[in-house]
């Protein structure tokens, strides 16, 4: 292939320092934290490096919306599964995250992927609906499903386990 100034095209985007106050953080529930981000927080890179964000949010539940686009394209012409699953894992992990309990973190054990329907350019907004299935003292668990914002259109669903822990216990690690 032979890529011309006429066919290139570039993409360009800013971050926020994603340093947190970790005393602070851990002072806060889940749930406050992820509204504290909401609300005038820096968001985390990977929102920004996709372009992706969180709409919805509450106790076991989280929304975010997301526009594929075609700088996400693999060989074929479609949007990357990677992008479905980053939809998908952020989803699932906010759900379970806004469960914590003040100085409690979290980490993906598990994360199933099942792909129903092609994204690409032209596809539109997205939303990404995570839910909480389970939270015990140690694991938890969450269901999400990428939709077309009318929900009639399934385009990827998943499912987590997630460990929780003193986040004492993920310093270092």
């Amino acid at each position: 292939m032979n890529d011309t100034p006429e066919t290139l095209r570039t993409r360009s985007y800013s971050w926020a320092d994603p340093a947190v106050d970790l005393r602070q953080l851990m002072a806060m529930s889940g749930l406050d934290q992820l509204r504290a981000r909401m609300t005038g927080g820096a968001r985390p890179p990977i929102a920004d490096t996709l372009d992706f964000n969180l709409v919805e949010l509450d106790y076991g539940r989280v929304v975010f919306s997301g526009m594929p686009a075609e700088y996400l394209y693999n060989p074929i012409g479609t949007v990357h599964g990677g992008y479905a699953a980053t939809l998908l894992d952020s989803a699932l992990g906010c759900a379970v995250h806004t469960t914590l309990k003040p100085g409690f973190a979290y980490t993906t054990v598990e994360l199933k992927v099942n792909y129903v329907r092609a994204m690409r350019a032209d596809t539109g907004l997205v939303h990404c609906e995570g839910k909480i299935i389970h939270v015990g003292g140690r694991i938890a668990t969450a269901e999400a499903r990428i939709v077309s914002p009318d929900g009639e259109k399934l385009y990827a669903h998943g499912t987590t386990t997630c460990l929780i822990f003193p986040a004492a216990e993920g310093r270092g690690a």
